[in-house]
């Protein structure tokens, strides 16, 4: 499959947009918490998220096209051994198109949001190094 590119639009899949809209409506406690304190409007060093954005097949937490990342909230469901497979596939179709996947779990998210900001500013600035840009 072609590389996820402004050209094919990320492979934004629109049949999934009004789920889409839903999940961004119903998000989770975590979700919320990572958008409002991190994410949102340009808080990670200027670079814009989409939550709940179509990516395939897929519905990524949150994506950002300028750093080819994405970002997952898992909460208690991912636990499940069938879940977890499915994720695993998933997270492969994703990085065979070019994104990377970072995942936090929602305990994470909420108890220790500075640590993953942390990890996130270290993912932009390795990113930075290898492909330097400006957020736009």
């Amino acid at each position: 499959m072609q590389t996820a590119s402004k050209s094919n639009n990320y492979h934004y899949n629109p049949q999934l947009k009004k789920y889409a809209q839903k999940l961004r409506n119903d998000g989770t406690k975590a979700e919320a918490c990572l958008w409002k304190y991190a994410l949102r409007a340009g808080k990670l060093k200027g670079f814009k998220f989409r939550r709940q954005r179509p990516v395939l097949n897929y519905i990524a937490d949150f994506m950002c096209p300028e750093l080819m990342l994405i970002i997952e909230v898992d909460g208690m469901s991912h636990w499940d051994e069938e879940v977890v497979k499915r994720d695993s596939i998933r997270q492969k179709k994703l990085e065979e198109i070019g994104f990377t996947v970072i995942r936090f779990n929602d305990e994470d998210v909420l108890s220790d949001i500075e640590n993953v900001e942390r990890v996130l500013v270290g993912y932009v600035e390795e990113f930075d190094k290898i492909l330097p840009q400006t957020p736009s």
